[in-house]
């Protein structure tokens, strides 16, 4: 019977979880982030799983590995790792995962206030304020971002016809504005956001199948952003992610704080240099602007930058023992 024990620092960034396993994850060969991203899927999911399902996590976790990275000009590789799978990119996992190596020490930095992650998306440069032992701030500088189609057609049952669009922020993001049959999320509750969200995300996913120009392995439709204005007086638009099975994202997410930012710089609604406050469900903030502009494959694309907060809840040392009989996690769907 194998009993396998993995040391982890749980973090939350703007109100959704993160943890990050420091210790105890499975060995993998020198090969790219992205490379690790696959391996990991074909001979470790048992991992994921037990870390992110019940009985030792819940519908809404997410966490990252840490790995030495494959490329010279990177600090450390990040495994981004959640209840629906293994993602290219995650945000609010970035800015956690970098705020609870840099204050327990996990990582040390070439450069203080500067980190360079790998990520199965690609390399990703961060900046972070530090008081003291803490750290108050971090700023990702994502993926290059585009939309990837606009104004699809989509007929959801029990809500009707609906036009959306879909963009990439390091993940794919189906995107929705308030219209006819769907006047903005004061009018849905989050189990009706929870329920409709995979009927639209595979009705999307038939229709276009998208795929990264630039890496194939970076594909389909993971998460539904249902957009509207704000709460709060400072931000500029307001939102509620979907993603896995029945997770709403309690942090804006911040690589879909990216693809809404490609998606309205496509439409002309945002510029390099702009200033773009994205709130979530629960009323935190992210800050983002675009840095600048760029190309992926035949598309216009942004280089966005995301900032936000997070902050360490414990420590926590986990056992996965093979005589457990729900070692390896459930759902209840």
């Amino acid at each position: 019977m194998a009993r396998n024990t993995f040391f982890c620092v749980d973090a939350h960034t703007c109100g959704n979880p993160v943890r990050v396993v420091a210790g105890g994850a499975p060995f993998m060969p020198n090969v790219s982030m992205s490379e690790k991203r696959e391996i990991f899927t074909r001979e470790h999911d048992w991992v994921r799983k037990a870390l992110m399902f019940e009985p030792r996590g819940h519908d809404v976790m997410s966490g990252t590995i840490l790995y030495p990275s494959s490329r010279p000009d990177c600090d450390v590789g990040v495994l981004f790792i959640e209840v629906s799978g293994c993602l290219p990119m995650c945000g609010h996992g970035t800015i956690g995962t970098v705020t609870a190596a840099i204050e327990e020490g996990l990582v040390v930095p070439a450069q203080e206030g500067k980190l360079a992650i790998e990520a199965p998306a690609g390399k990703i440069e961060v900046e972070y304020t530090r008081l003291g032992q803490y750290v108050e701030e971090v700023r990702l500088f994502n993926v290059a971002s585009y939309l990837h189609a606009e104004n699809i057609e989509i007929d959801v049952p029990g809500l009707g016809p609906l036009t959306v669009d879909l963009s990439y922020g390091g993940n794919y993001y189906v995107i929705i504005e308030p219209q006819k049959n769907w006047p903005g999320l004061e009018s849905m509750s989050a189990s009706e956001i929870v329920r409709l969200s995979p009927i639209i995300r595979r009705l999307v996913q038939d229709t276009v199948r998208p795929e990264h120009p630039e890496d194939p392995r970076i594909k389909g439709v993971s998460h539904v952003m249902w957009t509207d204005k704000p709460k709060n007086a400072t931000a500029s638009s307001r939102n509620a992610v979907f993603y896995g099975d029945k997770a709403i994202d309690r942090s804006p997410c911040g690589t879909g704080s990216s693809a809404r930012m490609a998606q309205l710089a496509a439409k002309g609604q945002l510029a390099v240099g702009d200033t773009f406050i994205h709130e979530s469900i629960i009323g935190t903030l992210f800050n983002c602007r675009i840095e600048g502009e760029t190309k992926v494959g035949y598309h216009k694309a942004i280089l966005p930058s995301v900032a936000g907060w997070a902050r360490v809840t414990g420590h926590n040392t986990i056992i996965v023992d093979d005589r457990d009989p729900l070692a390896h996690g459930f759902q209840l769907v």
